[in-house]
């Protein structure tokens, strides 16, 4: 009888781990879809070219676009391009109610965007993780 018991807990902890296990893994999985559906800056929409501005040392270059969705009010998206590794880009300006650009750079790495200050390529701003 005791044996039996034994069994009978083994079997629960056993049980109670892969439940724990498989609910930590869908609650990553929901999580993960929620920051990919509604904060990657990499599925921003493209929009209209507005402007771009080249850094002091030719490095980066930032391009800016305005999206002008049908229902919604204007975004503007910058995009930085690493002019010295093939072209490569990345996403470091997103702001909505903005339907113009104004690029000036500070020195070769540090770039104001419509009066917020980002030091390339590591800083972005993105209105939705502001508070």
């Amino acid at each position: 009888m005791t044996v039996n018991l034994k069994e009978k807990k083994a079997r629960r902890k056993k049980i109670w781990r892969i439940l724990l296990v498989a609910s930590t893994l869908v609650l990553g999985v929901i999580g993960y879809a929620i920051y990919w559906f509604f904060f990657d800056m990499n599925r921003l929409p493209t929009g209209e070219y507005l402007t771009e501005a080249t850094s002091p040392d030719g490095t980066y270059t930032v391009k800016a676009y305005v999206n002008s969705p049908s229902l919604s009010v204007d975004a503007v998206r910058g995009e930085l391009i690493f002019n010295k590794k093939n072209g490569k880009t990345k996403n470091i300006y997103w702001n909505y109610r903005e339907s113009r650009a104004t690029i000036e750079w500070l020195d070769h790495q540090t770039v104001v965007i419509n009066g917020h200050t980002l030091h390339v390529p590591n800083d972005r701003y993105d209105f939705r993780r502001e508070e």
